[in-house]
């Protein structure tokens, strides 16, 4: 298991995670052993392939899986208590004041037929009273404008009475962002905040939200696939493949030293300013959940792969302080490759 960044209790410790579906045919196999921690202040990111069990592993903090799921095995420790353990009461406590979550697309995550106001009021006042401190109507509302001016959303007190479909998608994601924060949590999962939008609009969106949570303290987990915003947003990153932690690191250190195969071939497909044709991608495709490979899961398409890989799921390895890899090339006797997987 991948060591904690810090050497006090993490905020946050996902241990041995594992997730199935059930669908017509048997069970998709998705997370296969999950394992991350989070500190408190600490910005994380967590990288990896479409599909590869990001927001599942999201999902799964927060127990909003759809119904076909199953965690067969592990544990969510937030602040050293299991929340897959948790009954209703705990549950909303921690969503109350725990765990917020922006989702990647802010016209799902708002429902369409109630006003901006109705529904950031009603977050407001169940935190308010999840934290035996209820409001008043009126307070509720003020702290409503202030989580839309904080936002940097013009007219606050218009926007509360207006519908999402009568903002643009960036004042949607904002809307959602001061939603989120308004509970004040301790850990912030952030699932990919600017994907529906221009990347003009994105960047305001990720600066922005790397303000806010740098003024309040707040642990972050930021679920993306471009890897230019992991490296300016966060201070570790976690590496996932097909549903398995495959390397964290230190963001510096990881960008600098790629050393998982998987990992390297990310970054291969990085497009360079200074141009040097297209990026190169990985061959293959993630395995099919519902018959995932024994064994190392990546090595359908490791250019490294060994007899060891195609039969045991490889432990991690520590590279380097605070750097781990879930690889047998860093296995002790295997020095050599070590140096050039």
């Amino acid at each position: 298991m991948p060591a904690s960044r810090e050497p006090s209790a993490p905020l946050l410790d996902v241990r041995d995670l594992h997730v199935h579906f059930a669908v017509y045919g048997g069970r998709l196999m998705v997370l296969d052993g999950v394992n991350l921690s989070v500190g408190r202040g600490e910005k994380v990111g967590l990288v990896g392939e479409t599909g590869c069990g990001k927001t599942t592993t999201m999902k799964a903090i927060l127990r909003v899986l759809p119904a076909t799921a199953r965690v067969p095995s592990g544990q969510v420790l937030f602040k050293g208590r299991d929340t897959l353990a948790m009954n209703a009461r705990e549950l909303s406590h921690v969503r109350g004041r725990g765990i917020s979550m922006i989702f990647q697309d802010p016209t799902a995550a708002l429902n369409p037929v109630f006003t901006v106001g109705e529904q950031l009021e009603t977050v407001i006042a169940h935190s308010a009273a999840v934290r035996g401190e209820p409001l008043s109507r009126a307070a509720v509302r003020d702290r409503a404008v202030t989580s839309l001016q904080e936002v940097a959303l013009a007219d606050p007190k218009r926007l509360l009475g207006s519908y999402p479909v009568q903002l643009s998608g960036g004042m949607r994601q904002r809307v959602c962002i001061g939603m989120a924060l308004a509970t004040g949590p301790g850990l912030l999962i952030a699932d990919e905040p600017g994907t529906s939008l221009d990347v003009t609009i994105q960047d305001q969106i990720l600066r922005l939200l790397q303000a806010l949570v740098t003024e309040r303290d707040t642990s972050v987990i930021l679920i993306t696939h471009t890897l230019g915003v992991v490296r300016e947003l966060t201070d570790r990153v976690y590496v996932m493949y097909a549903g398995t932690i495959v390397e964290t690191a230190t963001t510096a250190r990881l960008f600098a030293k790629p050393s998982h195969p998987y990992t390297r071939g990310l970054l291969q497909t990085v497009p360079k300013l200074s141009g040097g044709g297209i990026a190169s991608g990985i061959p293959g495709r993630i395995p099919d959940y519902l018959h995932p490979p024994a064994g190392c899961r990546f090595h359908t398409r490791c250019p490294h792969a060994m007899d060891i890989c195609r039969v045991t799921k490889p432990p991690f390895f520590r590279i380097d302080d605070d750097h781990e890899a879930a690889c047998f090339l860093y296995a002790p006797g295997h020095a050599g490759e070590r140096k050039e997987p």
